[in-house]
C-alpha cells in the first residue's frame, strides 16, 4: 500500500507500539504522505535506512499471526544534529505525533536532540510559518503523560509565544490496552516463522491485533483556516473524561498481567499462555481482576461508564484474560515480569491496585499474593526467609508513604499472603483453590 495521503506523521520511539501501532495505523488509513520517526539506537537506525525505510511486523490474531509490511519510514536519529533538523522540520508539518518511550522520564535531558527540545523548536516553527495545528498522544504508561510532557515542551517556549503556539497543540493522553513486544532470540522467531523487522536484523515485532485505543478528547477550537481538526488516525476513539479509563487499563489490565507473570513465574510456567493448562492458577488470575480490581473500580468510578458496571467490568476482563493468553502472541513471563521494582511502585500496579481497593473497602489478598512474588523475583530470599517486606520496599516508596495508613497495611497483607505463597510452593502447586476458599471466608 503507498502513501497517497497528505498529512505528515512524526513518532519518537521506534518500538514496538510506535512500530505496531502508530506507525502500522497511520500506514494503513491511507491519510499520511510522509511517516516520520526519531530514534536514539544507532543500529537500529542504519538498519531501518538500509531496508529503504520498510520494516515488517507480526500481527498476532485470535487464530493466526500475519505479517504486515509499513513504510517507507524516514528515520532520524536526536543524537545527531543534522538529523534533529529534519525532526524539527517534520513536527513543524505534522499533524499528529506520538511518543512511545520507555517512561515519562526519557522526554526530557540535557541533550539538544531531547523529546521536549525538539517538539518545542518544530511547534515554534509551526506557528511562525502557519503550519497545521497538531495533537501529540503521550503513549506513555503514566495516568498524567501527556500534562508532564505539555509542562517540559512549553518551558522551552518564549513567554511571548506561549499563547501563539499552545493554539496549535493538544496533548493527549492515551489509554493503550494493546499488547507487543519485540523477540530477540533468532532462533525462537525462525521456528515461529516470524517475520524479522528487518532482512537485516534477527529481532521481531510482535503485536497482538486489538486496536481500540482510546485518548483524551481533541478541544481545538475553529482557528482561521483550520476550521475543525480531523484526526488522519481514524481507529482511536476520544473520550472526554479519561482518567477513569487510565485506572481501568492500570490497576485493572496492568495490574493482572503482572499478577499472572509473577504467579507463573513461581509456578515455573514461560509464557502467559501457558495459564490455559493450569485453569485453577487461570480462575485465581480471574477473580483477582473481578472481585479486587473490578469490585474496587466499579464503587469508585460507578455511574461514569458502562465499563464501570458488573456486566461491563466482567466482559473487559474476560475479553482481556482471552487475549493475553492468547498463544499466537507468545508473551513470555519475563517480558511481562520485568523490572518488578517499578511494577512495586507506590502508585503502580501492584502496590496501587491494592491501595485503590483498600480505599474503597476491598481486601486485595490475591493482588498481595501476586506482589508478594514479585518481591520474590527481586529477592529470592524473600520466599524463603522472613525478610521483611519494609525493608525491600522501603527503598522503592522513598519517603512517599512515610507514616501511611496505605503502607501499614499493604506490607500486612503482602507479608501474610507470602506465607500463603510458600505453602502454594510446598504444595506442588496443588493448594490455589484452597487460597480461594480461604479468601471467600475472609
Amino acid at each position: 500500500m503507498p502513501l497517497t495521503g497528505h498529512r505528515t506523521f512524526v513518532g519518537f520511539g521506534f518500538g514496538a507500539i510506535q512500530a505496531g501501532l502508530f506507525l502500522y495505523e497511520a500506514f494503513r488509513s491511507g491519510g499520511f504522505a510522509r511517516l516520520v520517526v526519531g530514534e536514539v539506537a544507532a543500529e537500529a537506525v542504519e538498519d531501518l535506512r538500509r531496508n529503504a525505510g520498510c520494516y515488517a511486523v507480526n500481527v498476532a490474531h485470535a487464530d493466526r499471526v500475519e505479517v504486515a509490511r509499513v513504510g517507507p519510514v524516514q528515520i532520524e536519529n536526536p543524537a545527531e544534529p543534522k538529523d534533529i533538523a529534519r525532526l524539527v522540520d517534520a513536527v513543524a508539518e505534522a499533524e499528529e505525533i506520538s511518543t512511545a518511550v520507555p517512561s515519562v522520564k526519557f522526554y526530557t535531558g540535557p541533550e539538544p536532540g531531547s523529546i521536549h527540545r525538539i517538539l518545542a523548536a518544530g511547534l515554534r516553527k509551526k506557528t511562525a510559518h502557519g503550519g497545521p495545528r497538531a495533537v501529540v498522544y503521550a503513549a506513555e504508561n503514566h495516568n498524567h503523560a501527556a500534562e508532564i510532557l505539555q509542562v517540559a515542551v512549553m518551558e522551552e517556549i518564549p513567554a511571548a509565544e506561549k499563547g501563539a503556539v499552545g493554539n496549535n497543540v493538544r496533548f493527549l493522553n492515551t489509554v493503550i490496552g494493546k499488547m507487543s513486544g519485540v523477540i530477540a532470540d533468532a532462533n525462537e522467531a525462525q521456528a515461529r516463522h516470524l517475520a524479522t523487522i528487518t532482512r537485516d536484523t534477527s529481532r521481531v515485532f510482535l503485536v497482538e491485533a486489538f486496536n481500540r485505543i482510546l485518548i483524551s478528547q481533541i478541544d481545538f477550537p475553529p482557528l482561521g483556516k483550520w476550521p475543525r481538526f480531523h484526526r488522519g488516525i481514524t481507529a482511536f476513539a476520544e473520550k472526554e473524561h479519561l482518567l477513569p479509563f487510565k485506572e481501568a487499563k492500570l490497576y485493572g489490565h496492568n495490574a493482572t498481567h503482572a499478577l499472572a507473570a509473577y504467579l507463573c513465574a513461581v509456578r515455573g510456567l514461560p509464557y502467559i499462555a501457558d495459564l490455559r493448562r493450569d485453569p485453577q492458577l487461570l480462575a485465581f488470575v480471574r477473580d483477582a481482576f473481578l472481585k479486587e480490581s473490578g469490585e474496587a473500580l466499579i464503587r469508585k468510578h460507578a455511574g461514569k461508564d458502562r465499563l464501570f458496571t458488573t456486566d461491563g467490568y466482567r466482559e473487559y476482563a474476560l475479553d482481556l484474560l482471552e487475549r493475553m493468553t492468547n498463544p499466537h502472541l507468545l508473551d513470555s513471563v519475563d517480558r511481562v515480569g520485568r523490572d518488578p521494582q517499578r511494577k512495586l511502585g507506590w502508585d503502580d500496579r501492584l502496590i496501587g491496585t491494592m491501595r485503590e481497593a483498600l480505599h474503597q473497602h476491598v481486601v486485595p489478598r490475591r493482588y498481595a499474593l501476586g506482589a508478594a512474588a514479585a518481591l520474590a523475583a527481586l529477592e529470592p530470599s524473600f520466599l524463603t526467609t522472613d525478610l521483611p517486606a519494609p525493608k525491600l520496599l522501603g527503598p522503592i516508596w522513598g519517603n512517599v508513604a512515610s507514616g501511611s495508613a496505605d503502607a501499614q497495611d499493604v506490607v500486612r497483607l503482602i507479608e501474610e499472603a507470602r506465607l500463603r505463597l510458600r505453602r502454594w510452593c510446598e504444595s506442588g502447586f496443588q493448594d490455589i483453590n484452597r487460597l480461594q476458599a480461604e479468601f471467600t471466608k475472609q
